[in-house]
């Protein structure tokens, strides 16, 4: 809506205006040089005045977006700490050691990526020669996201410095035979060199927010001083559409880390094409990035710009700048000069006249070659900004060209993303470019050759010289094994004994083990709870005063609930995570932590507690990641289950989480019954993952929100917890003759079990002996590697095979999960194998109405059971139709 005149309302409008002649004075004055110098005149003295207003200290929103040029003149770079004519022929055979790996593997067939590190070789090598910190000198070192697609570049790095040989290089992407480089930085395949698996997209930026926050969280707490550790993330500008990639912006603006900055390489392509074809992904992605709190670094222009500013002035270069969309701008660097000049200067007449000014060389370079990613200075320059920089992170946006010294075949091609291969003409023109002392007679082979000036040559003393000073070799992972003391037994033996009359949900059991395991002396202070935003729901609220919430401001308020006793405490030491509404962010966190180990030699203990529907459903992604980074920690997948959550519905009632978690061999998963069984459960994974000869493994539980009174630990049972499967209630046979049944239940499920226990005995002289499945997924895993064993010609009964060995009658497996999830061990059972699960969509309903509409509450399971036995002929078929009836089936 507008006023009379027609102008715009404004939240300026709402302001008292204590002299409005003055304000009309100022308003007449732009219009006035709008009038008489025109509108770009007008705007530039309005951006001079806020810029002025800025570094004069007052408080005026920011400019989302500036000129399309370099944040940092030429005369403003630093003198570089370096030698450039060296630190290029390092990065010369680099280049081409990267392309040759890549080429050479093509022959194979299994594929590579070029041109990624072709626009990013210098994003890379200035980092490394200035500014990386590695892991031998004071602290932990700097923590490196390489841009996964960039990969042939580090490794064509290592082998120039002697970490990596030729043969090694050959096996890219070939490691079946135990000596290969996988394909991308995979810590799980080469835990030597990589720290962190980033290629899948958005992964890489959400971690590194949360990998810089958490070293802040380690300072806090006077865990680790990582005063001295800087957080890298090498990206895409494509990659910057995931989502995940800009999820936690603001949080690394409002947490201020300034530990933190984001390389993104602005080669304006994606994987199929321009990332901004109509656009300008630089000037957005600033937008985003000024919005959220950063720090906005532009390295987009080489030194051959600056005579063509210099001689812009009258603005219509930058204005032209500004408006040329990126694809079009790809096409200038594919076509010849005649097309620019029509083009690109032919569109306004200052241009055309600029244009007179300058040879048909001049305007190649700055076409074809000159972006500031692609000269050392200038990426310098920007990195030192970066690190400088205090109060905010820190993003460089550096603009290249994919595929850059490729050759015309490559460069700013839609296609040089899947393109694998140069031919040997390409290498010797590549050769040329780079000025490489490679003689015609090493292509006899038909091979490419690598090429290595010597171990001893100038360029290699250079590069380990550089890396000595900066602490050692980069990117690296170093473990230094320090096993945890087991904590005191008292916290286990508080659920070992059992509840009592009094009723427990087994998400409270857990809560209550890791509020107990947080006090040990030894090892408490270790433990990360990490929640995101629901906390009272599973009742951690009274974490809150006695752990705090973490928070690097501290408590600058005084919280609503302050008079109670299990009031909102934030301390900037607080233990606890709580990360508001993301799942992706508390999965971020828990893989930080879960991986100090590593990062920080300070092995770190973390639970993250969650919806059990929001967890391996929504961030599965990064679950694959953490078993990648080799993390540890216990995952919990609280109110889990399809049927017990009443009331809440479809999207909240999970009964698949566990078969999704059964195909990450890194996940161990449990789903307990009791409490007893989660104390047993998490006694056994400190020792498996912390202990002395610890494992590279980490631990999904799932616990339920319905009370039950808790029984104490039966005798002897322990050693079935851990593998599975353990009788947990014979049945008393009526007579000698009874037919028998053996039900197998787990987590909730166990309780039908129980009831059908008692109804088959009272109503059908059944006898039912109840097994509780601490997990269906230890079973199957162990009777895996029995089966695998039979291949080495070893003979092995799987553990599950044993434990049934003898038991009389079928066997009827029920869960609060879909029958997929119970059917995984059906092959190792010898009995008559029959399941009940809850398949199908989850709705809303009481928990007796949801499980009847499941088949699976404790009536259904009887059925189930007669139907067995009278398949078998131990019971009438009249007496599983009376069942039916009698139970309202």
């Amino acid at each position: 809506m507008t006023d009379p005149v027609g102008k715009l309302p404004s939240e300026l409008d709402q302001l008292p205006d204590r002299d409005p002649e003055e304000t009309a004075e100022w308003a007449a004055s732009l219009d006035a040089v709008t009038k008489a110098a025109g509108p770009h005149r007008a705007a530039y003295l309005m951006r001079r005045s806020l810029q002025h207003a800025e570094g004069a200290g007052l408080a005026l929103p920011k400019l989302l977006e500036t000129d399309y040029v370099n944040s940092i003149p030429t005369a403003a770079e630093p003198a570089f700490d370096g030698d450039l004519e060296m630190e290029s022929r390092i990065t010369a055979w680099n280049r081409w050691n990267a392309a040759a790996m890549v080429t050479r593997g093509s022959r194979l067939g299994v594929g590579g990526h070029i041109a990624t590190f072709a626009s990013a070789a210098w994003l890379y090598e200035t980092g490394f020669n200035h500014f990386f910190r590695g892991k031998e000198g004071d602290g932990s070192g700097d923590q490196l996201y390489i841009q996964g697609h960039a990969s042939p570049g580090i490794y064509a790095r290592a082998f120039l410095d002697g970490r990596l040989s030729e043969q090694q290089l050959d096996n890219f992407r070939q490691e079946a035979g135990g000596d290969g480089l996988p394909s991308y930085p995979h810590p799980r395949r080469l835990p030597w060199l990589w720290e962190f698996p980033t290629v899948s997209m958005g992964l890489g930026p959400l971690s590194a927010i949360y990998q810089a926050r958490f070293n802040r969280y380690l300072a806090n707490r006077n865990i680790k001083d990582t005063s001295n550790s800087h957080v890298w993330a090498f990206l895409g500008d494509g990659e910057m559409d995931e989502p995940e990639s800009t999820a936690a912006l603001a949080l690394a603006a409002r947490e201020r880390l300034d530990n933190l900055t984001f390389v993104i390489n602005c080669n304006l392509q994606r994987l199929d094409g321009p990332v901004r074809a109509n656009f300008r992904v630089v000037q957005e992605l600033e937008g985003a990035f000024r919005g959220a709190g950063w720090n906005v670094i532009k390295t987009l222009w080489g030194n051959a710009w600056d005579e063509l500013f210099q001689l812009d002035t009258t603005g219509a270069l930058v204005r032209r700048l500004r408006e040329v969309p990126d694809a079009q701008f790809q096409t200038y660097a594919t076509r010849d000069v005649a097309y620019i000049r029509e083009h690109f200067f032919g569109a306004e007449p200052a241009l055309a006249e600029l244009a007179k000014l300058l040879t048909d060389a001049k305007i190649a370079e700055c076409f074809y070659t000159s972006r500031g990613g692609h000269e050392a200075r200038k990426v310098y320059a920007a990195y030192r900004a970066a690190v400088e920089h205090k109060g905010a992170p820190t993003v460089i946006l550096a603009q290249t060209v994919k595929g850059y010294t490729l050759g015309k075949g490559f460069e700013s091609k839609n296609a040089n993303h899947q393109m694998k291969k140069l031919s040997i003409d390409e290498f010797k023109g590549m050769r040329e470019l780079l000025g490489l002392p490679i003689p015609d007679s090493a292509f006899e082979s038909g091979l490419v050759p690598y090429g290595h000036p010597g171990a001893d040559s100038p360029e290699v003393r250079y590069l380990q010289e550089r890396r000595a000073a900066l602490g050692g070799p980069a990117p690296a992972r170093r473990v230094h094994a320090v096993a945890l003391p087991e904590p005191e037994e008292r916290a286990f033996k508080a659920l070992y004994k059992g509840s009592g009359k009094q009723e427990m949900a087994t998400t409270m059991a857990f809560v209550r083990l890791a509020k107990d395991l947080m006090r040990d002396k030894e090892t408490g202070r270790r433990w990360v709870p990490i929640v995101p935003d629901e906390a009272r729901t599973f009742g951690m609220e009274s974490l809150f005063p006695s752990a705090g919430i973490y928070s690097p401001l501290g408590q600058t308020y005084e919280p609503v609930d302050r008079d109670q006793l299990m009031y909102y405490k934030e301390a900037k030491d607080g233990q606890i995570l709580n990360e508001g509404i993301t799942e992706a962010g508390a999965m971020a966190d828990f893989i930080a932590a879960a991986t100090s180990y590593a990062t920080h030699g300070e092995t770190m203990i973390p639970f993250y507690i969650f919806y059990s529907m929001f967890g391996w459903q929504r961030t599965g992604d990064q679950m694959w990641q953490l078993a990648d980074q080799l993390g540890k920690g216990f995952i919990v997948g609280a109110t889990a289950g399809r049927t017990t959550l009443t009331g809440e519905g479809l999207q909240h009632a999970d009964g698949h989480s566990h078969l999704i978690a059964a195909t990450n061999p890194a996940s161990l998963n449990y789903d307990p019954a009791f409490a007893y069984e989660i104390a047993v459960i998490v006694k056994d994974g400190l020792r498996r993952m912390y202990g002395p000869e610890a494992e590279n493994v980490f631990y999904y539980l799932t616990v339920y929100n319905e009370p039950k009174p808790q029984p104490a630990m039966p005798e002897g049972v322990e050693e079935g917890i851990v593998k599975g499967l353990y009788r947990f209630k014979e049945g008393t046979p009526a007579t000698a003759d009874a037919p028998r049944v053996q039900l197998l239940a787990s987590g909730t499920a166990i309780h039908w079990a129980l009831q059908a226990q008692e109804l088959l005995a009272a109503d059908w002289g059944v006898t039912a002996d109840v097994w509780s499945a601490t997990s269906w997924g230890e079973l199957r895993r162990e009777a895996l590697e029995c089966d695998e064993a039979l291949l080495r010609g070893e003979q092995r009964v799987p553990y599950v095979t044993q434990a049934l060995e003898g038991a009389p009658g079928p066997v009827l497996a029920v869960s609060d999960w879909m029958r997929q999830v119970p059917d995984q061990i059906s092959q190792w059972v010898e009995q008559d194998w029959s399941s009940l699960g809850t398949d199908g969509f989850g709705l809303s309903d009481t928990r007796d109405a949801a499980r009847r509409h499941f088949g699976v509450d404790a009536q259904s399971v009887t059925v189930a059971a007669l139907a067995q036995l009278a398949r078998r002929g131990e019971v009438t078929a009249s007496a599983v139709k009376e069942a039916r009836e009698r139970y309202g089936l």
